[in-house]
């Protein structure tokens, strides 16, 4: 008898994601849902693509609260490149079609900062809309 394995995992990441609900839902909880939501796009793309790649993403809480300030901002730059890279790279992997890199982060949320201030937003979605795009295909595929 051929016995099939499943490599769907056993708990599913989340793939609801979105711009709009992370501006309102951070405006209401005075800006805690962002934590929120970055800590576990830190986490998820360790769970996701660190058996591949070898990395581990530093949890976000430990950036925000203690990095971000020992370091005079230099360490969220370096954090947000890396995880943009990180990224881009398991999207790569994964064949998912869908842009996204060390290029963006510093492209629309440093340089596109200048454009009136949207750029980070547009650098925002674009992570979010890349990682539900991987939690999908995780979900879908282990």
């Amino acid at each position: 008898m051929t016995e099939t394995i499943n490599q769907a995992p056993v708990a599913q990441l989340k793939t609801n994601r979105g711009l709009l609900k992370y501006i309102l839902l951070g405006i209401i909880t005075f800006g805690i849902y962002p934590i929120v939501v970055m800590s576990a796009v830190s986490t998820d793309i360790n769970v996701i693509a660190s058996r591949y790649d070898g990395k581990k993403t530093m949890h976000y809480c430990l950036l925000f609260f203690i990095f971000s300030w020992l370091t005079f901002g230099i360490a969220p730059l370096v954090w947000g490149h890396r995880l943009y890279a990180r990224v881009g790279n398991e999207i790569n992997r994964r064949g998912i079609s869908y842009s996204i890199g060390a290029g963006t982060y510093w492209g629309w949320n440093i340089l596109g900062a200048l454009l009136f201030g949207i750029g980070p937003l547009i650098a925002l979605h674009k992570l979010l809309k890349a990682m539900n795009l991987l939690s999908a295909d995780f979900n879908a595929r282990g």
